[in-house]
């Protein structure tokens, strides 16, 4: 049998790892890693291995109470040590390194004392599982996992502690550390050793790190803790990686991008974990580099999800944008040709009562109408292009393009104009009571008329705006200058669209049209 960890017997193996794990679980008797009350513990087995002298150890010590650093990183500040030297002295506080005295060489740690040092194995039947591997020259995980020694996931576990231990040390300095630097993650694992080597491997590479072993309180803590990503565990007591990613992306942080760690790497696992929310799997035994790879890559696309979501939020629905999401392919914002239905709403008689009203209160005024207007485009899942001083302009069928976008359009009108009587009525029923001023008499025209038109973004470097451009856009404006108080004109086009659907129109006469060769096709909507 190969010896244990710096010679430790099985009573040698107990005491050490029980105190590491003992570390791990604040005296409040919470689960939340607490790298920080370790600090003494620590110190001794830094002055145990050399590493630092006591003045050093208690230099620190002063330090860490005042700015609330890792012992660790209160040596490295001071100059005593260098991260590498920590690393590898947590690496010894886990039983990964054969020889202490021989400075901390970067060899793998054999797998076997590995299992037995995270306790999933007991001395014993390593001891038999090697000798059965010497007869037959299987391989050692194969071996306890058919006796039935440890489970495929704690193996699983065992490799991935074991390649990031020789990961790292291969490449202590990475390029990308700026790159993901001051990333706040959040853990969730319920293994406080699995939880310290990804703390500790993602803090060497200039992200701050927060583990929760409980995943219940890691729902809890979400939104003080404001991560930028979740990396969780897949394999769970309570609730898995899967509900936790599940409630997570029904939440309020449903923004917040996260990735499942498993041991279990099949293709219906990976399946199952995508489909609950996930933004990207990653298996335990992946080396630190590419677990931080897999963050920044993450990250990346999170960013880019953000500035649409930015950018739509201010136009249209949360459902549309959420529709826009799901498909950005989908959008194109560079521009293109497709069939929109474009609503023109302008507030009448607004200029007159402007006159006779304080500034404040005209804008007041203005703001109320407005708002109700931009509320009707919003519910019914149009696209709110502009303000047009007293009016606005609306489309249906960009950047996301439905069946029924011309029927969304002509309700959408509907309920702007019993918005209108409705605030009429308020408005002469206050008047009535105080009898103060007139009563407020504004009506609204509207214009809807569908057609082809291109649709990006337009401006210069300074300053762009997502609009729709083209002559269906202009027949609609025009529209909506013709129409009378409380009337909603709409094009020839749109009433074809709107067959069969339960819509009453009124046939007028053609109308002629400023850059139209011919009379246009005119009908009122009946509401």
């Amino acid at each position: 049998m190969c010896p244990l960890p710096g010679g430790w017997d099985t009573l040698g193996l107990e005491s050490p790892l029980g105190r590491w794990r003992a570390r791990l679980t604040r005296a409040d008797g919470s689960n939340r890693t607490a790298v920080r009350a370790d600090s003494p513990l620590f110190g001794e087995l830094l002055l145990k291995l050399g590493i630092v002298t006591p003045n050093q150890i208690e230099e620190a010590l002063a330090l860490q109470s005042l700015n609330g650093q890792r012992l660790g990183e209160a040596l490295i500040s001071l100059g005593y040590v260098t991260r590498q030297q920590i690393q590898d002295a947590l690496g010894e506080a886990l039983g990964l390194h054969d020889n202490p005295t021989q400075g901390f060489t970067p060899a793998q740690p054999p797998l076997g004392e590995l299992l037995v040092g995270l306790k999933y194995l007991t001395v014993a039947q390593l001891d038999e599982a090697l000798a059965l591997q010497r007869r037959t020259g299987r391989k050692l995980g194969e071996i306890v996992v058919e006796h039935g020694y440890c489970t495929y996931k704690q193996l699983y576990e065992g490799l991935g502690l074991q390649n990031r231990v020789s990961g790292r040390q291969e490449s202590p300095a990475r390029t990308q550390v700026q790159e993901g630097g001051n990333h706040r993650v959040m853990v969730v694992d319920d293994s406080p050793l699995a939880c310290a080597f990804v703390q500790e491997g993602l803090v060497s590479l200039g992200y701050e790190v927060i583990c929760f072993q409980d995943p219940y309180e890691a729902l809890e803590q979400v939104g003080k803790v404001q991560p930028a990503i979740v990396l969780s565990d897949l394999d769970m007591p309570g609730i898995d990686g899967m509900e936790l990613c599940r409630r997570l992306k029904e939440g309020p942080s449903r923004a917040m991008p996260v990735i499942i760690l498993t041991a279990n790497d099949n293709d219906t696992e990976r399946v199952k974990g995508l489909r609950a929310g996930a933004d990207d799997y990653v298996n335990k035994s992946a080396s630190m580099d590419e677990l931080a790879a897999r963050i920044d890559s993450v990250m990346r696309r999170t960013g880019e999800t953000e500035r649409m979501r930015k950018l739509f939020a201010r136009y249209t629905s949360d459902a549309v944008v959420e529709e826009i999401l799901k498909s950005p392919d989908s959008v194109v914002l560079t521009g293109e040709k497709r069939e929109v239905t474009i609503l023109f709403a302008d507030i009448r008689n607004f200029t007159g009562l402007a006159d006779s009203l304080p500034p404040e209160q005209t804008v007041g005024v203005l703001n109320q109408v407005l708002g109700g207007l931009s509320d009707a485009v919003l519910t019914c899942g149009g696209t709110l292009d502009k303000f047009l001083g007293d009016g606005l302009m609306a489309v249906f069928g960009a950047p996301v393009f439905r069946e029924d976008d011309a029927l969304r359009a002509l309700q959408s009108a509907k309920m702007m104009m019993a918005f209108m009587v409705e605030l009429r009525e308020r408005a002469e029923a206050e008047w009535a009571t105080t009898r103060q001023g007139r009563p407020l008499t504004l009506e609204l025209g509207i214009g809807i008329n569908s057609g082809m038109a291109v649709a990006g973004n337009i401006g210069g470097s300074m300053r762009t705006e997502y609009t729709c451009i083209g002559d269906s856009v202009n027949v609609a404006a025009r529209l909506c200058a013709l129409a009378g108080p409380g009337e909603i004109l709409v094009g020839e086009r749109t009433v074809e669209l709107l067959t069969g659907h339960e819509s009453g129109f009124e046939e007028l006469p053609p109308v002629r049209l400023k850059g139209k060769p011919h009379p246009v096709p005119l009908f009122r909507a009946l509401w």
